[in-house]
């Protein structure tokens, strides 16, 4: 228990170059909180101690702003940066050395029974906002952009953009975690340009043929003035 909790406290000086002290890491970093409390929580759940498991739960997301139900699994090294609004289902299972941000919500996508909530394998990233439903697989070094939704599997060294996400295969390079939110591939306004590409050529060949007609014309009314 206590080499988990040195690696999580690892893990944060290695993904948040905030960090200045383990003391400030311990009592400041409502991630860590949220974390430490499931593990916990986890630890009733499986014994099924549900009642004590769900109020440590509701306990810890009154005070983190996290909420993650005692059901889920959690692997080793995982880390919840700034936290606030984070939600994370019963049947959630998230690998080693995974990285999510404020806002991310592991969920479902209705009353259905059973795995409802996604997996999310080794080393993947969560960006801001993001919304990854139902029981899906994130891949292995994946990254899911800011204000995602993801309702289908993703691939290994994968990134996935926009409403609905969309993959922008990596070539299977392993995708590192420095991640920069700003400079997202956007395949929806990648396809926009094509489309006005094209408009701009089929403007250009009907100018062209408005031209042929016109001289055409011009020069069908030189042949009858020439007749006359």
């Amino acid at each position: 228990m206590f080499k988990m909790m040195k690696e999580d406290i690892e893990v944060v000086f290695d993904q948040d170059p905030s960090a200045r002290s383990s003391l400030e890491v311990v009592l400041t970093y409502a991630g860590l909180h949220a974390i430490w409390s499931h593990r916990l929580a986890h630890a009733f759940y499986k014994r099924k101690f549900y009642f004590i498991a769900r109020a440590i739960s509701q306990i810890s997301r009154f005070f983190t702003g996290v909420e993650i139900h005692p059901g889920a699994k959690i692997g080793r090294r995982f880390f919840i940066d700034h936290g606030m609004g984070v939600v994370i289902g019963e049947t959630c299972e998230i690998g080693d050395n995974v990285t999510v941000f404020q806002g991310v919500t592991l969920g479902g996508t209705g009353k259905e029974k059973g795995k409802r909530h996604p997996t999310v394998n080794d080393n993947a990233l969560i960006a801001t906002g993001a919304k990854v439903l139902g029981s899906i697989t994130i891949g292995e070094n994946s990254k899911v952009g800011a204000g995602s939704v993801v309702l289908k599997d993703v691939p290994p060294n994968s990134t996935v953009v926009g409403i609905p996400g969309k993959i922008v295969i990596q070539d299977g390079v392993r995708v590192k975690k420095d991640f920069n939110h700003r400079d997202l591939p956007d395949p929806v306004a990648d396809r926009c340009k094509e489309i006005e590409m094209e408009l701009v050529k089929l403007k250009r060949e009907l100018d062209f043929v408005k031209l042929q007609e016109e001289m055409e014309v011009a020069k069908q009314g030189r042949g009858m003035e020439n007749g006359n």
